[in-house]
């Protein structure tokens, strides 16, 4: 969001990605909502950005052509003790500028959502909420951005940051070094080790894991809107809610850990997820599972958002601990370092040429029959069709590779086009997926990676001619 935000000036931007693709840590693995605002206290960098963030992304969606759809989210009481909570957040988020807060009772939750535990006692509806699809955003973002002339460079870990006098003169990294008075530190999990090459040790982050199942889209109608529990000092709750994509989403817990490569899943903590979200829909269907993951927060010592100049190294600026609502403050976040980095002396000139649109890659599962025909006859790769769970053709995993930047994984295509993602979780389209990247990528299969690095999906051959002799 900063890199695309900055890519409107007449500045040189270089977007260091130290993994194979963006959207491969928290951007990726989080419950994919844009949250309205109301839990955070208003002194602070969450409770000012969230809710301007979130008024932001209707007209981004629009711009870079994702999927986003307002549609509410409840925190609800199953006990009489909890209601003042729900007073409490409601007073909270008008301060923070939240717009259509209401509290509402047994009967309007039920007709709303039939599936609800029937202890409900009333909620906190909150009408600005919305879900989006996380990684799509990021892509769409990275896209844009290039087009708009970042260069963005992937599996460019930032090595050290050189620092003369106080102030930052550059980058090192596995590609050479990087010339420039400016450094914005938007790591992650790992910011506060790209502080420390800076000369910074003023943060530390914490990994928070948390753990998810996704459901079958056949029960994507379980629930209509976004239901939370009331929160608690270090989490929102294990939410059940819908995707964008027609899936149901339950998760996280929460649970501090030492390893910021840790997103394994455990049964004890994806049994107390659905024991958790069952209190708020009771007959929630465990079979529907279709796949499992974890994702990891990346908790900030103070745990309020870490944004501005470094007070110790001049050009060098932080946007750390961006954990929840991380996600909905992103676009409020991006404005916020581009101001202080024209009050600490960037030259910021409006670029004229900038371009605000991107389009996505046509998705052949929403065409209509006539559409899809017409699609067919210009392209006949369309009417190949490789994840059979989601409808994805051969068309648009190329157009997905062949992007800038474009995918080079298998887990590259399936954000990109969802193959994969389906009920089968890529048992019918991997193999086929892993060909046409091998194809396009022009490499042999056995270097065609799921996500970077050295996670191979072949490790040899297995198969020879044969030599048959009478």
């Amino acid at each position: 969001m900063i890199a695309r935000e900055l890519s409107r000036y007449r500045v040189s931007i270089i977007l260091l990605e130290k993994g194979s693709d963006v959207a491969q840590g928290s951007s990726r693995a989080n419950t994919a909502i844009i949250h309205a605002g109301y839990d955070a206290d208003p002194r602070t960098w969450k409770g000012k950005l969230n809710a301007k963030g979130n008024a932001m992304y209707r007209q981004l969606a629009e711009e870079l052509d994702v999927h986003f759809s307002q549609i509410g989210s409840l925190v609800v009481a199953l006990e009489e003790s909890e209601i003042p909570i729900l007073e409490d957040l409601m007073k909270r988020g008008r301060e923070n500028g939240v717009k259509g807060l209401e509290i509402v009772n047994r009967e309007w939750l039920l007709r709303r959502e039939p599936n609800l535990n029937p202890k409900a006692l009333a909620a906190l509806w909150a009408p600005t909420a919305g879900i989006i699809c996380p990684y799509e955003m990021v892509i769409a973002l990275a896209e844009n951005a290039v087009a708009n002339g970042v260069r963005f460079l992937r599996e460019t870990p930032a090595a050290g940051i050189v620092v003369e006098d106080g102030q930052v003169r550059g980058v090192m990294t596995n590609r050479g070094f990087i010339r420039t008075g400016f450094v914005v530190n938007a790591a992650g999990l790992y910011a506060d080790e790209i502080a420390k090459m800076a000369g910074d040790d003023s943060f530390r982050i914490i990994p928070r894991k948390g753990e998810y199942h996704v459901l079958d889209k056949r029960v994507g109608n379980l629930v209509r809107t976004v239901l939370f529990p009331v929160p608690t000092k270090i989490s929102k709750g294990v939410v059940v809610t819908p995707t964008v994509d027609g899936n149901i989403l339950v998760g996280p817990d929460a649970r501090d850990v030492d390893d910021k490569e840790d997103v394994s899943t455990t049964p004890e903590g994806l049994a107390g997820v659905m024991r958790e979200a069952r209190r708020l829909i009771p007959d929630i269907p465990v079979r529907e599972a279709i796949t499992q993951y974890a994702g990891l927060r990346a908790v900030a010592t103070g745990d309020d958002f870490i944004i501005g100049p470094s007070e110790r190294v001049r050009g060098f600026f932080n946007a750390a601990g961006i954990q929840s609502p991380g996600l909905s403050s992103a676009p409020a976040i991006a404005e916020v370092i581009i101001d202080m980095l024209r009050d600490t002396g960037l030259r910021l000139v409006p670029r004229p040429d900038f371009n605000p649109v991107r389009k996505g890659i046509r998705r052949f599962s929403q065409l209509s029959m006539s559409e899809r025909a017409k699609a067919v006859w210009r392209n006949p790769d369309y009417g190949q069709i490789i994840c059979r769970c989601e409808l994805v053709t051969k068309a648009e995993i190329v157009e997905a590779i062949r992007r800038s930047p474009g995918a080079t994984t298998i887990d590259g295509i399936k954000m990109r086009t969802r193959a994969g993602m389906g009920r089968c979780q890529g048992g019918f389209c991997g193999p086929r997926v892993l060909a046409i990247l091998s194809q396009e990528l022009r490499i042999p299969p056995e270097k065609v990676t799921k996500n970077g690095g050295s996670s191979y999906i072949l490790n040899c051959k297995t198969k020879e001619p044969l030599l048959y002799i009478k």
